[in-house]
C-alpha cells in the first residue's frame, strides 16, 4: 500500500493528518504467519476535512486491479484498469471484456520509463528529482500510522 500512500498525498494536494486502518486475513494464512495482513482498508484525512479511501487486497481472480476515483465538487476523474486488451464483446449474456493484465511490470512500464528519464535528467543537470527523499519519507511516516491504527484499532495521528 505505500506507492498508493505516496499517490494519495499527490492526489489530496494536502498532507493527511490522520489515518486509520483496519486489516484481516480472508484469503493467505501464511501472511498472517508472517504477522500482516492480506486485505486492508485506510482512511486518510487532511487538516482541511478532504478524505481519502484506500484498499487492497493481495489477490485478485481477474487480474491485476489498481483503480483510482476522485471526487470533487465539478465532478469525478476515473483511472480504470488496464486490460490485456481493448476487445468486447456483447450477446445473450450482456457485455464481456478481457481481464486486467496480470503483472504490475506490464502495467507500469512506460510509467517506470519515464521515471528512469526524470531522474537520469536531473542528475544529468544538477536538479533536485521529484519525487524527492522527503516524498519518500512522508509515506513511510503515514505507513507507519496505518499500521499502528490497525494494530491499536483507532485513529493516529500522523507525525509532521
Amino acid at each position: 500500500m505505500i506507492h498508493d500512500l505516496d499517490m494519495a498525498r499527490f492526489v489530496l494536494g494536502e498532507e493527511p493528518v490522520t489515518v486509520f486502518a483496519v486489516g484481516s486475513n480472508l484469503v493467505d494464512a501464511g501472511i498472517k504467519e508472517a504477522g500482516d495482513v492480506d486485505t486492508a482498508a485506510v482512511i486518510l484525512t487532511t487538516a482541511s476535512g478532504r478524505i481519502c479511501q484506500i484498499t487492497n487486497s493481495r489477490r485478485t481472480t481477474y487480474g491485476y486491479d489498481k483503480r483510482l476515483e476522485v471526487h470533487g465538487s465539478k465532478g469525478m476523474l476515473r483511472v480504470s484498469n488496464v486490460l490485456e486488451n481493448l476487445v468486447e464483446r456483447a450477446g445473450n449474456n450482456g457485455f464481456e471484456q478481457s481481464v486486467a493484465q496480470a503483472f504490475f511490470l506490464e502495467r507500469f512500464e512506460a510509467a517506470y520509463l519515464a521515471e528512469m528519464r526524470h531522474f537520469i535528467e536531473a542528475v544529468s543537470s544538477g536538479t533536485a528529482p521529484i519525487p524527492s527523499a522527503e516524498d519518500g519519507l512522508r509515506a513511510q511516516l503515514i505507513a507507519d500510522a496505518a499500521t499502528e491504527s490497525w494494530q491499536e484499532c483507532r485513529p493516529v495521528d500522523i507525525p509532521r
